[in-house]
């Protein structure tokens, strides 16, 4: 009989492209994870992966077991939002733990998943910096935090979303505005406004300008994403933002242009999804998170840093 719990492991690897990939996605070890698709494979007793060396190609077979899996897990969903109108007693109201650099972005993306249709879970959010979320989650004052982090914690389950880095952003009338991409040397004495001093992309910032020896003028600090948007529209200055705020919409809507700096990705931090290991989600939560974290893997897969992929499965 077919083990339908080894099918999310067999779609992290293709989303991923490796094994490699996927078993750092899932916090799982190569050796393991190749374990489970080989045994998937014995028990469809076909071959799912065509393997050249370090490098896994789909088959066709592959590719319909793929299309099979994703309609059996969206069957799923679908089934459990079916029945929750006959569930009048389930716990609808989740507690969600943020470090503040993920509010911007991150957790609307999250909510989202949440509140999008008749369920109407009442998501209730409790921000900090990243070692107090770490501690709400431990204490369990939340139910799962979202945390600009690897965190490596026994207790904790850390799944890892997506990479990011900051990217140079500045308004279209600015002399670099055409630019398609320039060297972190054209920050030197160039007037931008920083994060504050004491948040992680201003650490990240100065670990960067400090490693290639550059000095910009620096002419504001501010603690706001929104307050740095609408303050390099107003006085023409430039700015390094984190790529995961920079929508298009947001470009777009206050002037704005993004131009390539490739020393900027030399630096990253992996935005993460953090629960307790002895967590028992109820199985509609546990979808809803599920399709989150699918949504942020192909959503970063059309923009810069490298996208990463985990199903809520057993993380040992």
């Amino acid at each position: 009989m077919l083990q339908l719990e080894l099918l999310p492991y067999f779609m992290a690897v293709v989303d991923a492209g490796s094994l490699n990939q996927a078993s750092k996605s899932l916090n799982l070890s190569q050796p393991a994870l190749s374990r489970k698709i080989a045994k998937l494979e014995e028990m469809l007793g076909v071959t799912l992966f065509e393997r050249a060396g370090k490098r896994l190609k789909i088959t066709e077979v592959g590719k319909l077991t793929y299309s099979y899996a994703q309609e059996l897990s969206r069957l799923e969903k679908q089934f459990l939002q079916s029945i929750t109108t006959y569930q009048p007693h389930i716990h609808k109201e989740l507690y969600v733990g943020a470090s503040l650099t993920t509010l911007p972005s991150t957790l609307p993306d999250l909510i989202r998943y949440f509140t999008e249709d008749s369920a109407r879970y009442d998501l209730k959010a409790l921000t900090g910096k990243t070692h107090e979320v770490i501690h709400m989650v431990k204490e369990q004052q939340v139910d799962f935090g979202i945390v600009a982090s690897r965190i490596q914690e026994d207790e904790l389950v850390c799944i890892p979303l997506f990479e990011d880095h900051l990217a140079l952003v500045l308004p279209k009338k600015h002399a670099l505005g055409r630019e398609l991409s320039v060297s972190i040397q054209t920050l030197h004495d160039l007037s931008m406004i920083l994060f504050a001093k004491g948040s992680w992309y201003r650490v990240l910032t100065d670990e960067l300008l400090l490693k290639h020896q550059v000095r910009p003028l620096i002419k504001m600090e501010i603690d706001s994403f929104e307050a740095i948007i609408r303050l390099i529209a107003l006085n023409g200055y430039a700015s390094l933002l984190p790529q995961s705020y920079l929508r298009p919409a947001t470009l777009k809507d206050n002037g704005l242009v993004q131009v390539e700096v490739a020393e900027l990705k030399e630096m990253t931090r992996t935005t993460s999804l953090i629960y307790r290991k002895d967590t028992v989600f109820h199985p509609e939560v546990e979808s809803r998170l599920q399709s989150a974290v699918r949504f942020f893997h192909l959503m970063k897969q059309d923009a810069p840093g490298q996208p990463l992929m985990h199903s809520l499965i057993d993380p040992n």
